[in-house]
């Protein structure tokens, strides 16, 4: 196997890359280098080549043009051992590059300031690394490519080792070039698309408002133990380190990061709010509630079913304290969310080693606006996130009674509930607490039966409660029952070809009835 003999780095990440190039130089590799990469290196006292020397041709154009030459890229993509290219290298005085590292500009780091100028991130598009990159990984079989400073150790083992890496490291480090740049141009068209306008409006409902094809490149966040169960595999992706700090537990599950953000999503709609808790246990909120302290906001929520929290996932809005860390203690729970824990919650919580406590930083609503959802069949489904907001303004009263003030208060309430339940929902509330929640039935008498059920099981009385449904009522019979079961007031969205006879049947029994227009399925 021949040696490595000429290495080219130009990074703009320079992490690892003094003891890299060390260890290069001591397994005598000639190293080429360019700008702030080649001045890093001789101040480290490394024997470094100038790009431009090694071409002939000076760097130009503020930068933009100097690896883009046919020196360079012929070093990396001729053929080693094929005539017709061995010929053509020497006729032109090409000599072989064997090693090539590079990282690139900082595109998305410098698109995500908030104050970034569109002039900044264009100047930040690299050109010259990828093209390096993509060129040294076309041509594995002889060159080895490093786009990760956390691959320098390796690399440079091998080296020491035989003067090469294997083929199965150059393999390796190939593919992992083209995730790279993958992922890199994505970014780009994703900024673009969105500073040229060419990104889905709300205000377009045809087809053409969605981009006729999407890339997706999210970096690998963790892997995990497995999926949602134990024969499946999985992995984390994307940016959730940057919403999530883990201050205590094991590592999170599958199951554990799909409830947790199903709960941080719930407790985002009370941000800024009364002190609020929620308990949900597979995705479905069991409890939620408001108080003066959080510890009442937990009894609250608690009360509403105490069966279903065990093993559950907790939410609140305001840093936990101590008094309802107490409590929570009490029963067995998976994962605590809170937007800062006291010190003292924190030493009690983290007396529970199965326990995991994750600091939420910021609101949900910051995130990306839309929902990614693969659905089998190597397809994917997007759509806008569902972060539709109902004020009190916004209710349509269509019952001859108009509803008292707390029972807007409850349908208010309740309707931030309703939109984070399993359809088809039905929550039974109070101004500041839930009675009653039926989930994810096939027909919303059925849920509203076990919305019932449950309260009688937590013996809750239903008397003057609001019953919240996220979908239009089909029929009369599911309002006819709410009522049955003590609600005088109700909210949901409307538009059933039989709204007149559902109206009809609240006015006949007194209870007031509003209409939002607005639908939450949940799937």
């Amino acid at each position: 196997m021949a040696k490595i003999e000429r290495a080219l780095l130009s990074v703009f990440d320079k992490t690892g890359l003094i003891p890299f190039a060390q260890a290069l130089e001591a397994a005598g590799v000639e190293i080429i280098s360019t700008g702030g990469t080649a001045k890093a290196l001789r101040e480290q006292g490394i024997a470094v080549i100038d790009l431009s020397d090694h071409t002939g041709f000076p760097e130009m154009l503020d930068g933009r043009v100097k690896t883009l030459h046919p020196i360079i890229h012929g070093g990396l993509l001729y053929i080693r051992g094929n005539a017709t290219h061995e010929a053509a290298v020497a006729e032109h005085g090409i000599k072989q590059i064997d090693l090539v590292a590079v990282n690139l500009y900082p595109f998305e780091k410098t698109v995500s300031k908030p104050d970034v100028t569109f002039a900044e991130a264009i100047e930040n598009i690299d050109i010259g690394g990828p093209s390096m990159l993509r060129g040294a990984a076309k041509n594995h079989e002889s060159v080895t490519v490093v786009s990760d400073p956390a691959d320098y150790a390796l690399v440079a083992e091998q080296i020491a080792k035989s003067g090469n890496t294997t083929l199965e490291l150059r393999k390796r480090l190939a593919a992992k070039v083209f995730a790279r740049t993958s992922a890199y141009d994505g970014q780009i068209a994703t900024y673009l698309a969105k500073t040229f306008g060419t990104e889905p409006v709300p205000a377009q409902p045809a087809a053409e408002a969605w981009p006729t094809a999407v890339q997706i490149n999210l970096p690998r966040a963790q892997t995990l133990r497995y999926g949602e169960n134990p024969h499946q595999q999985a992995a984390l992706y994307g940016r959730f380190a940057e919403y999530f700090t883990q201050l205590h537990g094991k590592e999170l599950s599958y199951n554990n990061i799909l409830d947790l953000t199903a709960a941080a999503n719930l407790i985002g709609e009370f941000r800024g709010q009364l002190p609020t808790l929620a308990i949900l246990k597979h995705t479905n909120p069991c409890g939620v509630a408001q108080g003066n302290v959080l510890r009442e906001a937990w009894d609250k929520a608690y009360a509403t079913d105490k069966q279903a929290p065990f093993g559950g996932i907790i939410a609140v809005n305001q840093p936990l304290d101590l008094s309802c860390a107490e409590a929570i203690v009490e029963i067995f729970s998976e994962v605590i969310i809170a937007p800062d824990f006291e010190p003292a919650a924190l030493e009690l919580l983290r007396k529970k080693k199965n326990l995991r406590l994750l600091k939420m930083h910021g609101s949900p609503a910051k995130a990306e606006a839309r929902d990614l959802r693969g659905v089998g069949f190597d397809s994917v489904l997007i759509q806008e996130r569902d972060l539709k907001a109902v004020a009190d303004a916004d209710l349509q009263i269509k019952s001859r009674r108009q509803p008292t003030e707390s029972e807007v208060r409850a349908m208010l309430f309740g309707w931030r509930v309703v939109k984070h339940v399993k359809s088809n929902a039905i929550v039974y509330v109070s101004q500041d607490r839930t009675l009653g929640i039926g989930a994810g039935q096939m027909s919303r008498i059925d849920a509203s039966q076990i919305a019932v059920w449950k309260a009688g099981e937590a013996g809750i009385s239903l008397k003057g409660s609001v019953v919240c449904s996220d979908a239009f009522f089909p029929f009369a019979d599911g309002l006819i029952a709410a009522a049955e079961a003590g609600a005088t007031a109700a909210i949901q969205p409307g538009g059933s070809v039989r709204d007149a006879e559902v109206i009809a049947a609240a006015d006949d029994r007194g209870m007031a009835m509003a209409f939002t227009g607005i639908r939450h399925f949940r799937h």
